[in-house]
Protein backbone atom coordinates (compact mmCIF):
# COMPACT_ATOMS: atom_id res chain seq x y z
CA UNK A 1 0.00 0.00 0.00
CA UNK A 2 1.17 3.13 -1.22
CA UNK A 3 -1.59 5.92 0.16
CA UNK A 4 -4.85 6.73 0.94
CA UNK A 5 -6.05 9.88 -1.15
CA UNK A 6 -4.84 11.56 -4.41
CA UNK A 7 -5.18 15.20 -4.81
CA UNK A 8 -5.40 17.52 -7.71
CA UNK A 9 -5.05 20.83 -7.41
CA UNK A 10 -4.49 24.11 -8.21
CA UNK A 11 -2.52 27.20 -7.21
CA UNK A 12 -5.20 30.28 -6.78
CA UNK A 13 -3.18 34.12 -6.67
CA UNK A 14 -5.45 36.74 -5.19
CA UNK A 15 -3.97 40.01 -6.38
CA UNK A 16 -5.55 42.76 -4.27
CA UNK A 17 -4.32 40.72 -1.16
CA UNK A 18 -1.00 39.70 -2.37
CA UNK A 19 -2.33 36.00 -0.89
CA UNK A 20 -2.66 32.52 -2.34
CA UNK A 21 -4.60 29.65 -1.61
CA UNK A 22 -5.68 26.56 -3.27
CA UNK A 23 -8.76 24.97 -5.17
CA UNK A 24 -8.99 20.79 -5.10
CA UNK A 25 -9.83 20.16 -8.60
CA UNK A 26 -10.24 16.63 -7.87
CA UNK A 27 -9.61 13.48 -5.40
CA UNK A 28 -9.94 9.82 -5.18
CA UNK A 29 -10.39 8.31 -1.40
CA UNK A 30 -9.08 5.16 -1.85
CA UNK A 31 -8.55 3.47 1.83
CA UNK A 32 -10.51 6.55 4.14
CA UNK A 33 -7.49 6.45 6.76
CA UNK A 34 -7.33 10.25 6.19
CA UNK A 35 -9.71 12.92 6.52
CA UNK A 36 -9.90 14.89 3.55
CA UNK A 37 -9.65 18.31 5.49
CA UNK A 38 -6.46 17.24 5.81
CA UNK A 39 -5.44 18.72 2.51
CA UNK A 40 -6.24 22.28 3.99
CA UNK A 41 -2.97 21.99 5.60
CA UNK A 42 -1.14 21.71 2.37
CA UNK A 43 -1.10 24.63 1.38
CA UNK A 44 -0.56 26.20 4.17
CA UNK A 45 2.93 24.29 4.95
CA UNK A 46 3.60 24.89 1.44
CA UNK A 47 3.77 28.40 1.82
CA UNK A 48 5.70 28.32 4.83
CA UNK A 49 8.38 26.50 2.93
CA UNK A 50 8.42 29.03 -0.07
CA UNK A 51 8.82 32.06 2.48
CA UNK A 52 11.68 30.52 3.91
CA UNK A 53 12.69 29.39 0.93
CA UNK A 54 12.98 25.79 1.90
CA UNK A 55 10.74 23.55 -0.10
CA UNK A 56 10.83 19.42 0.56
CA UNK A 57 9.37 17.28 -1.16
CA UNK A 58 7.70 15.46 1.85
CA UNK A 59 5.41 17.51 4.77
CA UNK A 60 3.89 16.37 7.49
CA UNK A 61 1.04 17.52 9.61
CA UNK A 62 0.59 15.47 12.71
CA UNK A 63 0.38 12.00 11.52
CA UNK A 64 -0.34 12.88 8.10
CA UNK A 65 2.73 12.97 5.66
CA UNK A 66 2.04 14.55 2.02
CA UNK A 67 4.02 13.55 -0.88
CA UNK A 68 3.12 16.00 -3.65
CA UNK A 69 4.57 17.19 -7.35
CA UNK A 70 3.75 20.00 -9.34
CA UNK A 71 3.26 20.24 -13.24
CA UNK A 72 2.27 23.37 -15.09
CA UNK A 73 -0.20 24.98 -12.50
CA UNK A 74 -1.20 22.16 -10.75
CA UNK A 75 -0.50 20.15 -7.76
CA UNK A 76 -0.88 16.20 -7.52
CA UNK A 77 -0.83 15.41 -3.79
CA UNK A 78 -0.21 12.19 -2.48
CA UNK A 79 -1.48 11.95 1.61
CA UNK A 80 -0.75 8.76 4.00
CA UNK A 81 -0.40 8.22 7.65
CA UNK A 82 1.33 5.25 6.98
CA UNK A 83 5.19 4.60 6.71
CA UNK A 84 4.75 4.39 3.06
CA UNK A 85 7.48 3.81 -0.06
CA UNK A 86 8.48 6.85 -1.01
CA UNK A 87 10.20 6.07 -4.08
CA UNK A 88 7.11 3.97 -5.03
CA UNK A 89 4.44 7.02 -4.51
CA UNK A 90 6.45 9.30 -6.78
CA UNK A 91 6.87 6.88 -8.97
CA UNK A 92 3.66 6.78 -9.15
CA UNK A 93 2.38 10.37 -8.88
CA UNK A 94 5.04 11.00 -12.18
CA UNK A 95 2.85 8.04 -14.28
CA UNK A 96 -0.42 10.15 -13.38
CA UNK A 97 1.25 13.09 -15.21
CA UNK A 98 2.35 10.62 -18.39
CA UNK A 99 -0.85 8.97 -18.54
CA UNK A 100 -2.84 12.03 -18.60
CA UNK A 101 -0.93 13.51 -21.17
CA UNK A 102 -1.65 10.54 -23.11
CA UNK A 103 -5.22 10.85 -22.60
CA UNK A 104 -5.44 14.69 -22.97
CA UNK A 105 -2.54 16.05 -24.81
CA UNK A 106 -1.91 18.65 -21.98
CA UNK A 107 -2.01 18.02 -18.19
CA UNK A 108 -3.47 21.81 -16.97
CA UNK A 109 -6.55 22.63 -14.90
CA UNK A 110 -8.69 22.71 -18.32
CA UNK A 111 -8.17 19.41 -19.07
CA UNK A 112 -8.82 18.18 -15.21
CA UNK A 113 -12.57 20.11 -15.71
CA UNK A 114 -13.39 18.94 -19.16
CA UNK A 115 -12.43 15.05 -18.72
CA UNK A 116 -13.27 14.83 -14.74
CA UNK A 117 -15.17 11.45 -15.50
CA UNK A 118 -12.67 10.30 -17.92
CA UNK A 119 -10.11 11.03 -14.79
CA UNK A 120 -12.06 9.50 -12.18
CA UNK A 121 -12.18 6.34 -14.31
CA UNK A 122 -8.03 6.47 -14.57
CA UNK A 123 -7.83 6.96 -10.71
CA UNK A 124 -9.90 3.91 -10.74
CA UNK A 125 -8.11 1.82 -12.71
CA UNK A 126 -4.37 3.06 -11.86
CA UNK A 127 -4.50 2.22 -7.95
CA UNK A 128 -7.10 -0.23 -5.91
CA UNK A 129 -7.35 0.18 -2.18
CA UNK A 130 -3.96 1.80 -2.16
CA UNK A 131 -2.04 -0.50 -4.66
CA UNK A 132 -0.97 0.42 -7.84
CA UNK A 133 -2.70 -1.41 -10.75
CA UNK A 134 -2.75 -1.08 -14.56
CA UNK A 135 -0.42 1.72 -15.50
CA UNK A 136 -0.25 1.14 -19.19
CA UNK A 137 -2.13 3.99 -20.88
CA UNK A 138 -1.60 1.86 -23.96
CA UNK A 139 -3.53 -1.04 -22.31
CA UNK A 140 -6.03 1.54 -20.49
CA UNK A 141 -7.03 3.62 -23.68
CA UNK A 142 -8.40 0.48 -24.78
CA UNK A 143 -11.16 0.13 -22.72
CA UNK A 144 -11.22 3.65 -21.29
CA UNK A 145 -12.37 6.15 -24.10
CA UNK A 146 -12.46 10.21 -24.23
CA UNK A 147 -15.92 10.20 -24.72
CA UNK A 148 -18.20 10.07 -21.42
CA UNK A 149 -20.84 7.97 -23.06
CA UNK A 150 -18.97 4.81 -23.98
CA UNK A 151 -17.27 4.64 -20.82
CA UNK A 152 -19.90 2.52 -19.65
CA UNK A 153 -20.19 -0.24 -22.88
CA UNK A 154 -16.40 -0.24 -22.92
CA UNK A 155 -16.09 -1.53 -19.59
CA UNK A 156 -18.66 -4.07 -20.04
CA UNK A 157 -15.76 -6.53 -21.61
CA UNK A 158 -12.40 -6.05 -20.41
CA UNK A 159 -9.18 -6.72 -22.50
CA UNK A 160 -7.16 -9.82 -22.06
CA UNK A 161 -4.63 -7.42 -21.18
CA UNK A 162 -5.33 -6.60 -18.49
CA UNK A 163 -6.09 -10.16 -16.79
CA UNK A 164 -3.26 -12.38 -18.29
CA UNK A 165 0.20 -12.97 -17.83
CA UNK A 166 1.44 -10.28 -20.51
CA UNK A 167 -0.63 -7.18 -19.75
CA UNK A 168 1.73 -5.24 -21.66
CA UNK A 169 0.48 -6.33 -25.32
CA UNK A 170 -2.93 -7.14 -26.66
CA UNK A 171 -3.58 -10.37 -28.76
CA UNK A 172 -4.08 -10.47 -32.20
CA UNK A 173 -1.98 -7.59 -33.18
CA UNK A 174 -1.49 -8.07 -37.09
CA UNK A 175 0.97 -5.93 -39.33
CA UNK A 176 1.86 -6.31 -43.27
CA UNK A 177 5.29 -5.62 -42.65
CA UNK A 178 7.02 -7.20 -39.24
CA UNK A 179 9.94 -5.24 -38.15
CA UNK A 180 12.17 -5.20 -34.92
CA UNK A 181 14.22 -2.37 -33.87
CA UNK A 182 16.48 -2.25 -31.45
CA UNK A 183 18.24 1.09 -30.63
CA UNK A 184 20.93 1.40 -28.05
CA UNK A 185 21.32 4.92 -27.41
CA UNK A 186 23.79 6.29 -24.95
CA UNK A 187 23.79 9.92 -23.45
CA UNK A 188 27.36 11.08 -22.20
CA UNK A 189 27.48 13.63 -19.65
CA UNK A 190 30.98 15.89 -19.10
CA UNK A 191 30.71 17.17 -15.94
CA UNK A 192 33.21 16.97 -12.68
CA UNK A 193 31.25 14.44 -10.05
CA UNK A 194 32.95 11.53 -8.02
CA UNK A 195 33.16 8.63 -9.21
CA UNK A 196 30.74 5.86 -7.78
CA UNK A 197 32.44 2.63 -6.51
CA UNK A 198 29.06 0.51 -6.68
CA UNK A 199 28.88 -2.18 -9.03
CA UNK A 200 25.92 -4.21 -10.23
CA UNK A 201 26.94 -6.44 -12.34
CA UNK A 202 29.10 -6.56 -15.78
CA UNK A 203 28.32 -6.69 -19.73
CA UNK A 204 30.80 -9.13 -20.95
CA UNK A 205 31.42 -8.79 -25.01
CA UNK A 206 34.38 -10.13 -27.09
CA UNK A 207 36.93 -10.14 -24.04
CA UNK A 208 36.01 -6.94 -22.78
CA UNK A 209 33.79 -6.09 -19.38
CA UNK A 210 31.02 -3.08 -19.12
CA UNK A 211 30.51 -2.43 -16.05
CA UNK A 212 26.27 -1.28 -15.30
CA UNK A 213 25.21 0.69 -12.57
CA UNK A 214 21.04 1.49 -12.18
CA UNK A 215 19.96 -1.23 -14.54
CA UNK A 216 16.45 -1.20 -15.07
CA UNK A 217 14.39 -3.94 -17.20
CA UNK A 218 10.93 -3.10 -18.75
CA UNK A 219 8.25 -5.64 -17.05
CA UNK A 220 8.57 -8.09 -20.26
CA UNK A 221 12.41 -9.26 -19.68
CA UNK A 222 12.52 -12.38 -18.38
CA UNK A 223 14.94 -11.44 -15.34
CA UNK A 224 15.62 -15.41 -14.72
CA UNK A 225 17.27 -15.61 -18.03
CA UNK A 226 19.35 -12.31 -18.05
CA UNK A 227 20.84 -13.59 -14.59
CA UNK A 228 21.88 -17.20 -15.51
CA UNK A 229 23.46 -16.14 -19.12
CA UNK A 230 23.18 -12.62 -19.87
CA UNK A 231 20.59 -13.26 -22.52
CA UNK A 232 17.62 -10.58 -22.66
CA UNK A 233 14.62 -12.56 -23.78
CA UNK A 234 10.89 -10.74 -23.92
CA UNK A 235 7.96 -10.01 -25.09
CA UNK A 236 7.54 -6.95 -26.79
CA UNK A 237 4.88 -4.25 -26.23
CA UNK A 238 3.26 -3.08 -29.26
CA UNK A 239 4.98 0.28 -30.75
CA UNK A 240 7.99 2.22 -28.68
CA UNK A 241 9.16 1.15 -25.62
CA UNK A 242 12.21 1.22 -23.06
CA UNK A 243 13.38 -2.39 -22.79
CA UNK A 244 16.54 -1.43 -20.72
CA UNK A 245 18.40 1.52 -18.82
CA UNK A 246 21.58 1.52 -17.31
CA UNK A 247 24.17 3.84 -16.42
CA UNK A 248 28.03 3.22 -16.73
CA UNK A 249 30.52 5.33 -14.67
CA UNK A 250 33.78 5.94 -16.45
CA UNK A 251 36.58 8.30 -17.15
CA UNK A 252 36.02 8.78 -20.80
CA UNK A 253 37.66 11.67 -22.92
CA UNK A 254 35.15 14.01 -24.02
CA UNK A 255 34.00 12.81 -27.88
CA UNK A 256 34.30 17.01 -28.50
CA UNK A 257 36.67 19.14 -27.19
CA UNK A 258 36.68 22.80 -26.65
CA UNK A 259 39.54 25.21 -26.32
CA UNK A 260 38.70 28.74 -25.93
CA UNK A 261 40.79 31.76 -26.06
CA UNK A 262 38.94 35.38 -25.18
CA UNK A 263 41.34 38.66 -26.01
CA UNK A 264 40.06 41.79 -24.81
CA UNK A 265 41.06 45.30 -26.80
CA UNK A 266 41.39 48.74 -25.41
CA UNK A 267 38.74 48.44 -23.40
CA UNK A 268 35.76 48.39 -26.51
CA UNK A 269 35.91 44.92 -28.03
CA UNK A 270 36.37 41.40 -27.65
CA UNK A 271 37.19 38.34 -29.54
CA UNK A 272 36.83 34.82 -28.97
CA UNK A 273 38.60 31.96 -30.66
CA UNK A 274 36.68 28.92 -30.36
CA UNK A 275 38.18 25.43 -31.24
CA UNK A 276 36.69 22.30 -31.93
CA UNK A 277 38.08 18.73 -31.90
CA UNK A 278 36.34 15.31 -32.69
CA UNK A 279 37.93 12.99 -30.71
CA UNK A 280 36.29 10.23 -31.51
CA UNK A 281 36.95 7.44 -34.47
CA UNK A 282 37.60 8.99 -37.68
CA UNK A 283 35.04 6.82 -39.69
CA UNK A 284 32.19 8.11 -37.27
CA UNK A 285 30.67 11.66 -37.76
CA UNK A 286 28.96 13.97 -35.35
CA UNK A 287 25.54 15.40 -36.60
CA UNK A 288 23.62 18.07 -35.64
CA UNK A 289 26.35 19.48 -33.77
CA UNK A 290 25.77 22.67 -31.75
CA UNK A 291 28.44 24.46 -29.91
CA UNK A 292 27.02 27.20 -26.77
CA UNK A 293 29.19 29.60 -26.16
CA UNK A 294 28.48 32.27 -23.25
CA UNK A 295 29.64 36.15 -23.83
CA UNK A 296 29.23 39.55 -22.06
CA UNK A 297 25.87 40.86 -21.08
CA UNK A 298 26.48 43.58 -23.19
CA UNK A 299 28.22 42.60 -26.03
CA UNK A 300 26.82 43.96 -29.19
CA UNK A 301 27.53 44.20 -32.89
CA UNK A 302 28.57 40.79 -33.65
CA UNK A 303 30.90 39.17 -36.55
CA UNK A 304 31.42 35.59 -36.88
CA UNK A 305 33.70 33.46 -39.12
CA UNK A 306 33.79 29.99 -39.01
CA UNK A 307 35.79 26.87 -40.52
CA UNK A 308 32.81 24.99 -41.11
CA UNK A 309 29.12 25.93 -40.26
CA UNK A 310 27.93 28.82 -39.09
CA UNK A 311 27.30 30.84 -35.98
CA UNK A 312 25.07 33.40 -34.66
CA UNK A 313 24.41 35.39 -31.55
CA UNK A 314 21.32 35.02 -29.39
CA UNK A 315 21.41 38.19 -27.17
CA UNK A 316 18.60 37.63 -24.99
CA UNK A 317 19.91 34.33 -23.50
CA UNK A 318 24.26 36.13 -23.97
CA UNK A 319 25.25 32.87 -26.56
CA UNK A 320 26.59 32.71 -29.23
CA UNK A 321 25.24 29.22 -31.14
CA UNK A 322 27.73 27.75 -33.61
CA UNK A 323 26.04 24.87 -35.62
CA UNK A 324 28.00 22.33 -36.89
CA UNK A 325 25.78 19.93 -39.47
CA UNK A 326 28.44 17.31 -39.60
CA UNK A 327 31.40 16.59 -37.37
CA UNK A 328 33.97 13.88 -38.46
CA UNK A 329 36.32 12.52 -36.09
CA UNK A 330 39.95 13.92 -35.55
CA UNK A 331 38.79 17.12 -37.43
CA UNK A 332 39.86 20.28 -35.58
CA UNK A 333 37.15 23.23 -36.87
CA UNK A 334 37.55 27.25 -35.82
CA UNK A 335 35.16 30.06 -34.75
CA UNK A 336 35.97 33.40 -34.53
CA UNK A 337 33.48 35.57 -32.69
CA UNK A 338 34.13 39.89 -32.90
CA UNK A 339 31.73 41.89 -30.55
CA UNK A 340 32.15 45.76 -29.54
CA UNK A 341 32.20 46.31 -25.58
CA UNK A 342 30.39 50.11 -23.49
CA UNK A 343 33.30 48.80 -21.45
CA UNK A 344 35.39 45.70 -20.44
CA UNK A 345 36.82 46.70 -16.90
CA UNK A 346 34.21 45.03 -14.82
CA UNK A 347 34.05 41.44 -17.05
CA UNK A 348 36.61 40.08 -14.82
CA UNK A 349 34.42 39.82 -12.13
CA UNK A 350 31.76 38.52 -13.88
CA UNK A 351 31.18 34.28 -13.68
CA UNK A 352 32.00 32.87 -16.32
CA UNK A 353 29.33 30.04 -17.23
CA UNK A 354 30.42 26.74 -19.35
CA UNK A 355 30.52 26.05 -22.85
CA UNK A 356 27.73 23.49 -23.42
CA UNK A 357 27.80 21.25 -26.55
CA UNK A 358 24.79 18.97 -27.85
CA UNK A 359 25.59 16.17 -30.41
CA UNK A 360 24.65 13.23 -32.17
CA UNK A 361 26.96 10.30 -33.10
CA UNK A 362 25.16 7.37 -35.10
CA UNK A 363 26.60 3.73 -35.22
CA UNK A 364 28.58 4.62 -32.51
CA UNK A 365 28.58 3.88 -28.60
CA UNK A 366 30.79 5.45 -25.76
CA UNK A 367 30.97 1.70 -23.69
CA UNK A 368 31.41 -0.05 -26.81
CA UNK A 369 28.14 -2.35 -26.07
CA UNK A 370 27.02 -4.25 -28.89
CA UNK A 371 23.82 -6.69 -29.31
CA UNK A 372 25.76 -10.11 -29.98
CA UNK A 373 22.53 -11.26 -32.01
CA UNK A 374 18.78 -10.72 -32.10
CA UNK A 375 16.65 -13.67 -32.65
CA UNK A 376 12.55 -13.63 -33.14
CA UNK A 377 10.86 -16.50 -32.04
CA UNK A 378 7.19 -16.66 -33.55
CA UNK A 379 5.50 -19.84 -33.71
CA UNK A 380 2.79 -18.86 -36.15
CA UNK A 381 5.84 -18.72 -38.57
CA UNK A 382 5.72 -15.54 -40.00
CA UNK A 383 8.56 -13.46 -40.97
CA UNK A 384 9.97 -10.25 -39.10
CA UNK A 385 12.88 -7.87 -39.76
CA UNK A 386 15.30 -7.93 -36.91
CA UNK A 387 17.36 -4.45 -36.88
CA UNK A 388 19.83 -2.98 -34.58
CA UNK A 389 21.24 0.26 -34.72
CA UNK A 390 23.68 2.73 -32.28
CA UNK A 391 23.35 6.64 -31.59
CA UNK A 392 25.60 8.40 -28.69
CA UNK A 393 24.21 11.59 -28.42
CA UNK A 394 24.98 14.26 -25.48
CA UNK A 395 23.66 14.70 -22.35
CA UNK A 396 24.57 16.88 -20.30
CA UNK A 397 28.01 18.17 -21.23
CA UNK A 398 29.65 20.99 -20.18
CA UNK A 399 33.34 22.56 -20.73
CA UNK A 400 34.73 25.16 -18.74
CA UNK A 401 37.07 27.73 -20.57
CA UNK A 402 40.54 28.09 -19.26
CA UNK A 403 41.56 31.47 -20.49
Amino acid sequence: MINDYIFILKAVCHTLTQTSSHQVLICRNYKGDVDMSEIDHFFTLLMQQEEEGLLCPVMSHGNVHFLWIKHSNLYLVATTNKNSNASLVYSFLYKLVEVFTEYFKELEEESIQDNFVVVYELLDELMDFGFPQTTDSKILQEYITQQGNKLEVAKTKVPTTVTNAVSWRSEGIRYKKNEVFIDVIESINVLVSDRSSEQLFSWRDKGKTVTMEDVKFHQCVRLSRFESDRTISFIPPDGESELMSYRINTHVKPLIWIESVIEKFSHSRVEIMVKAKGQFKKQSVANNVEIRVPVPSDADSPKFKTSTGHAKYVPEKNLVVWSIKSFPGGKELLMRAHFCLPSVENHETEGRPPITVKFEIPYFTVSGIQVRYMKIIEKSGYQALPWVRYITQSGDYQLRTNT
